[in-house]
């Protein structure tokens, strides 16, 4: 990314929230994460709710959000999700972040945080359902999810072409939950919606194979409920 990082102020923030990571280090947190297997390089522990303080201490930056990134930490790449600027993100920037997430909480946190509020949401969202790392195509479900959730002022119809996406995705098992959260998230957006996610379930259902059964009938449950 063509962006220049050598900035004192920036880096003195950055430098100010190194600090205040290291002291909510929980090495237990640590320990229940790697027990779920998510793993980090670099892993203190800290809460959401403490990183979310954190964050809350300091205006957006897209530039220390970089230098958050880069940092390689779990603590920094979930604040630099928080402090970043959606304005200033590119679709060079999203590939690379996306491309570089290694579990779910990684991915969720860049969905929910800062990729839902980016220019290039529906278009990114879209294409990384090809994608062809794992994590890829797992956020762009996610992506899909929060979008639903989140965008009440686009018409339902700007998510029509994710059904024929997900027919392909639903064939895979480690995306059945995330396919199934986000599907519930575009039923509760409208009426219309549901009775598109009720015909996606039978459409699935006809598909056969045991993944797509069995989260169609989770579905229908879930819709039912």
């Amino acid at each position: 990314m063509d962006i220049w990082l050598d900035n004192k102020e920036a880096e003195q923030r950055f430098r100010e929230m190194l600090k205040e990571i290291t002291s909510f280090r929980n090495g237990e947190a640590v320990s229940a994460m790697q027990r779920y297997g998510i793993q980090y390089k670099v892993n203190m522990g800290v809460s959401l709710t403490d990183l979310k303080t954190i964050a809350g201490r300091y205006a957006p930056s897209h530039v220390v959000a970089l230098k958050l990134w880069n940092r390689n930490w779990r603590e920094t790449m979930i604040l630099a999700t928080m402090l970043d600027e959606p304005g200033q993100v590119t679709e060079e920037q999203m590939d690379f972040w996306t491309k570089s997430s290694e579990n779910s909480e990684i991915a969720e946190q860049l969905s929910a945080n800062l990729w839902w509020r980016t220019p290039f949401a529906y278009v990114k969202a879209l294409e990384w359902c090809r994608g062809k790392k794992h994590w890829v195509r797992y956020t762009s479900i996610h992506l899909a999810g929060r979008l639903a959730m989140m965008d009440k002022a686009s018409p339902d119809e700007i998510f029509d072409p994710f059904f024929d996406e997900f027919i392909t995705l639903a064939k895979d098992p480690s995306l059945s939950n995330v396919l199934y959260r986000s599907l519930l998230h575009f039923a509760n957006r409208s009426l219309n919606m549901k009775q598109m996610v009720t015909d996606w379930s039978i459409i699935l259902r006809e598909g056969g194979t045991e993944t797509a059964v069995f989260l169609a009938e989770e579905l229908e449950k879930g819709l039912a409920g």
